[in-house]
């Protein structure tokens, strides 16, 4: 599983490239918004702890990509993507779909039907059985 997860993230990161970014960094800023999102709920999404994603977020926050703002109350950081950022994701997105489309035309639709279906299995498995 992590030599697949490695190689997948080789192939997206030498595709993002061209437009300054790795596929950590495609994948927070998609998921980012522009109204801002709790820290903690992106954290979730993409499956990553907390301080994970916050090492992560500081080079996006340096290149100005994405701004941290105040959530609800004082405690809560949400984070919302900027309009520098915005133009990243318009960049990067066909580069993404190029590479997606490539390796779905070599795993064809048989072979990506049945890889979601075992990931998803055993993504279910290992949330179910908890840390």
């Amino acid at each position: 599983m992590r030599k697949l997860a490695r190689l997948m993230s080789q192939r997206y990161d030498q595709a993002l490239a061209p437009a300054g970014i790795n596929l950590n960094q495609y994948s927070i800023l998609r998921r980012t918004g522009g109204q801002g999102r709790p820290l903690g709920e992106i954290a979730r999404e993409l499956g990553m702890d907390r301080s994970t994603l916050s090492r992560d977020l500081k080079p996006l926050v340096q290149a100005n990509w994405i701004e941290t703002v105040a959530g609800v109350d004082a405690r809560q950081r949400r984070l919302r993507i900027t309009a520098e950022g915005q133009r990243v994701i318009e960049r990067a997105q066909p580069l993404w779909r190029q590479a997606q489309d490539a390796i779905d035309r070599g795993l064809g639709a048989e072979g990506i039907a049945a890889l979601h279906t075992q990931l998803d299995r055993a993504i279910a498995q290992l949330q179910d059985d908890g840390p």
